[in-house]
């Protein structure tokens, strides 16, 4: 793999430059700097300023609205937006059940559903998690009985991702209590404003609602909006998180996130010097900076196999595992850089119009918060141990 760019890849990424000076609101990455919390609306408005552009569905070919662009464009793209300060794009409609419609999904789902992603009718939503399953996802209990042309959902969900936003969850139900754990289950696509759904907000260390409790009582749904066949939902759930794996790395958050460490690890003194010339704190910048160039390779290699018509396989649980080790210990680091101003926690901080003043510099702010939060990456999406065990079966074959 020549991991040089090309004349044509480095006019692309000043293409991506132009486009984020011109649309990208100075006041949205602002806030993303600063390690605010964003809106609805944020989310929404980026998304309509991408989709406008053709710029939002990066993963999709064009025969989908995509952008068809190669991988090294999608992650100059990823590292472009990261490093302007652009939000992340929420994956749960683009990145997660668009690419399970695009391969199980029949013409008519892909027909409504995949066009409304793009436009923003849509806000989705995942039901994976359950109490009692979430590493162990084909322990879940929520059932879907088939009553003629409908199904009749009963259960719980958890730790549904901006479920208070959702118009739309695709969710794994167990439709066959009978057969053995992964052959009894299906890949539902539910409306959230049908009667008997019930969001309840988990409300997280911050202070803030990122997370939700979804519940199910006789929900009706239409058996059209069942997503391959009935008790062979699992191979839909499996590519999923492949998909999902791949972008928990974040490698242009990472590198953004690095750039920022450098920057207030410099600002701040020991001794009278720079952090950043601490031989100990030296050290573990330049450990992530090398760990970070590594899984910048690995994650190239695993999109370009993508790209030539494979899916994300068993690297995407590479890719999971040290991404998110790699942003714990970013943060970490951040924390560290700041010293005893990472301590306060004002949770008015993190909103945007706040007349709150912080302790210390206010960078140091929302570190604390950021540092707890990221824990959770080694959590979702699959734990890193599972994801370990899928590394020494598939891949080491142990």
């Amino acid at each position: 793999m020549d991991l040089h760019y090309t004349p044509e890849e480095e006019a692309f990424r000043e293409e991506i430059r132009d486009f984020l000076r011109e649309k990208l609101p100075p006041e949205l990455a602002a806030k993303v700097r600063g390690g605010k919390r964003l809106t609805k609306a944020d989310h929404e408005r980026w998304h309509a300023i991408l989709s406008a552009a053709g710029y939002l569905a990066v993963n999709w070919p064009r025969a989908y609205g995509g952008t068809g662009w190669s991988p090294v464009q999608r992650h100059i793209f990823d590292e472009e937006t990261a490093a302007a300060g652009a939000p992340a794009v929420l994956a749960f409609g683009v990145n997660m059940v668009a690419p399970v419609l695009m391969k199980f999904g029949t013409q008519a789902q892909k027909d409504y559903y995949l066009p409304r992603i793009l436009d923003g009718s849509d806000w989705w939503c995942q039901g994976y998690s359950e109490p009692g399953a979430g590493s162990d996802l084909a322990g879940l209990k929520t059932r879907a009985e088939r009553d003629g042309e409908h199904y009749v959902v009963n259960g719980q969900k958890t730790w549904t991702t901006l479920g208070q936003y959702a118009n739309k969850i695709f969710c794994l139900v167990r439709t066959d209590p009978q057969a053995k754990k992964q052959e009894g289950i299906s890949f539902l696509l539910i409306d959230m404003t049908t009667p008997g759904i019930t969001v309840r907000p988990i409300i997280t260390l911050d202070g803030g609602r990122e997370v939700n409790e979804v519940f199910f009582d006789n929900v009706l749904v239409p058996v059209e909006n069942l997503v391959g066949e009935e008790n062979k939902g699992w191979p839909c759930a499996k590519y999923l998180l492949t998909h999902e794996r791949t972008g928990i790395a974040g490698i242009g958050q990472a590198k953004a996130a690095l750039q920022h460490l450098k920057s207030v690890a410099g600002r701040q003194l020991k001794h009278g010097r720079p952090l950043t010339e601490d031989p100990t704190f030296a050290r573990r910048i330049a450990r992530v900076e090398i760990d970070l160039m590594a899984l910048e390779t690995t994650n190239l290699r695993v999109i370009a196999e993508a790209q030539s018509g494979g899916a994300p396989g068993a690297e995407s649980s590479l890719l999971k595992i040290n991404g998110s080790v790699l942003r714990q210990e970013i943060t970490d680091l951040l924390r560290r850089s700041v010293g005893p101003y990472a301590l306060p926690f004002l949770s008015e901080l993190m909103d945007a119009e706040t007349n709150q003043t912080p302790v210390g510099p206010a960078e140091a702010a929302p570190l604390a918060a950021e540092y707890f939060n990221r824990r959770k990456l080694s959590i979702y999406g699959g734990s890193n141990e599972i994801q370990k065990t899928i590394v020494a079966k598939a891949i080491l074959g142990l």
